[in-house]
């Protein structure tokens, strides 16, 4: 039998579920434009190779959560994160030498992971992110992206949300602490995960991410990268913290995070809110990552937040969003020649920006003066058989039951009258 549902780990997007998706994107773009942030698309399907070299082979999502598939001689695999996409395009079209340093991008779109589907987990998924692309590694910009993904769940009125933020250090210190890290689990092997214990000889930072219980115990009493950054990374992430003090964004320290990805810098950051077991999103530097692809070195940082995550929370905590207006007025026809010019009339109030809704499916007068109620119009607008050969129509005011006939020619200024 055919089974009449999505794949596990992927789900529809319903018209009744548009309106926040649509409101979020809105409120993405206020942020992106007011930012001066530019949008950019990539492809869902990359070579398989970008997040490979980027993401890292020891990570979750290369070693488990990827669809990777062949296409000829191409191995190709559905985006799971949009980072490495984006270096891709900077490096292959110039963005800096397009757009001038910084770079500035943003983007929204679906993502896919292989991974055990649980609540705020999908294998599809939508992310919104920012990007910036400089010369520099100026705290300033990983400033601006921490606030631009704060400003939208603000705008979404998702309140108590707490920025957890660490820095893993760069090239320079980081052999220095992975040395005492090694030191530390020497004799902890035994108590750690299979995973953690295949994945230590390639990239011993990856046992700070692990979520097995025996794996967070050993973690608490290990040393952590904070204590033991080199002077550029200490002035570094003292200036991320200033800035974000002087705004007003409410960080405190997460000594232990490192995020999933191996292209991370300096920064590292998750966004939290109180009552739920996973992050609204999170980011980082990854100063390193456009010369490893084969491009110029390119400071670089980032933010990509979980859509799904951002819903769920608020349907849990039932935040009102804005809903779109009610139209205007409700268009109610009697007979075939009153929709016949129903149908030319819905497209000259389209062209005034007047919101109208109609029901030109439906006949029964009675039927549509109930779909006026219940889209809640304030106004309708009634064109029977005798209005149609006088060229007239009927004003309604919905809530007193008062209504005037007028001239067709002079309905869409009669209402703006009204409005």
């Amino acid at each position: 039998m055919l089974v009449l549902r999505p794949p596990k780990g992927m789900h529809d997007i319903l018209p009744t579920s548009q309106p926040i998706w649509d409101k979020i994107r809105k409120i993405t773009k206020d942020i992106a434009d007011f930012y001066r942030f530019l949008r950019i698309d990539t492809p869902i399907v990359e070579r398989s190779d970008i997040f490979e070299i980027s993401v890292g082979e020891a990570t979750d999502i290369v070693e488990k959560q990827m669809y990777t598939f062949r296409s000829g001689n191409d191995r190709l695999t559905l985006r799971p994160e949009n980072t490495a996409s984006i270096v891709r395009a900077h490096i292959q079209h110039g963005l800096g030498y397009q757009l001038g340093y910084p770079v500035k991008l943003y983007y929204q779109g679906p993502f896919f992971r292989h991974e055990r589907s649980q609540s705020g987990r999908y294998r599809q998924f939508h992310q919104i992110g920012f990007e910036i692309l400089s010369f520099e590694n100026d705290p300033v910009y990983d400033a601006q992206i921490i606030i631009a993904g704060y400003r939208i769940l603000e705008g979404l009125k998702i309140k108590d949300c707490i920025i957890n933020i660490n820095s893993i250090g760069c090239k320079e210190c980081r052999p220095g602490f992975i040395r005492k890290l090694k030191t530390y689990y020497k004799d902890k092997h035994r108590k750690m995960c299979s995973d953690c214990r295949r994945r230590w000889s390639s990239n011993p930072l990856r046992v700070f991410d692990c979520k097995e219980e025996k794996c967070i115990v050993l973690k608490k009493s290990a040393p952590n990268i904070i204590d033991n950054l080199c002077t550029d990374c200490k002035k570094h992430f003292q200036g991320v913290l200033e800035l974000l003090e002087d705004v007003a964004i409410p960080y405190v320290l997460a000594p232990y995070l490192v995020r999933g990805l191996d292209y991370y810098t300096k920064t590292v950051f998750e966004i939290t809110t109180e009552g739920f077991d996973f992050s609204l999103g999170g980011g980082g530097r990854y100063d390193d990552l456009v010369k490893l692809m084969g491009g110029k070195e390119t400071p670089a940082v980032g933010v990509a937040l979980g859509v799904e995550r951002i819903i769920e929370v608020i349907m849990k905590r039932e935040i009102r969003l804005t809903q779109r207006p009610r139209p205007r007025v409700f268009l109610i026809h009697i007979g075939m020649a009153a929709k016949h010019k129903s149908l030319a009339l819905v497209e000259k109030f389209r062209k005034a920006n007047i919101d109208i809704i109609e029901s030109l499916g439906k006949e029964s007068l009675n039927t549509q003066i109930k779909a006026a109620d219940k889209a809640g119009s304030p106004l309708a607008l009634i064109l029977g058989q005798k209005e149609t050969y006088e060229d007239t129509i009927i004003v309604r005011d919905m809530k007193s039951g008062a209504q005037e006939t007028v001239p067709l020619a002079k309905v869409i200024s009669v209402i703006k009258k009204k409005s």
